[in-house]
């Protein structure tokens, strides 16, 4: 898998966790999520993710 492609998917990845985070927060509290909270919990998503991207690839070669 090219890098390009991981990157996409990684970037769609965080953003549907960050919106999804977004909305639970607010449906169950009630009050927006500071955008920094958002940010570091869609980091620590990110992780895992592209560790998954990675040995995806190196099976595939």
């Amino acid at each position: 898998m090219p890098f390009w492609q991981r990157a996409l998917i990684l970037v769609v990845a965080i953003l549907m966790v960050s919106f999804l985070i977004d909305m639970i927060w607010q449906s169950i509290f009630g009050f927006v999520l500071p955008g920094y909270i958002i940010g570091v919990l869609s980091g620590l998503t990110a992780v895992p993710i592209w560790d998954m991207l990675k040995r995806i690839q190196a099976k595939s070669a």
